[in-house]
């Protein structure tokens, strides 16, 4: 049986995959780590910020996995209520 870290060094050993991973860590890792900066900040959980959302905690859930998945990019409308709920506003730049 292969550990967690002889799994990983085998799979990025496969240049597909490697430039994927390195794709995903540059691009949509800093996006979630904002995110999940934002609500430690705020001191809430998920049920707290769906509350406030207006919706259910599953959908909070949803939100901060779509970001690792890559499977559902949520729209700005819903990044900007995220945002509100926690008090913060959503800033988006191209630099």
């Amino acid at each position: 049986m292969l550990t967690h870290k002889e799994l990983r060094a085998r799979l990025l050993s496969d240049p597909e995959v490697r430039a994927e991973y390195e794709r995903i860590e540059r691009e949509e890792m800093p996006m979630l780590d904002a995110i999940l900066k934002a609500r430690a900040e705020s001191g809430m959980t998920q049920a707290q910020v769906a509350e406030r959302m207006g919706t259910k905690a599953p959908a909070v859930a949803r939100l901060e996995n779509a970001l690792v998945t890559g499977k559902h990019s949520p729209s700005v409308a819903t990044l900007q209520k995220y945002a509100a709920a926690m008090g913060k506003r959503l800033e988006v730049r191209f630099v």
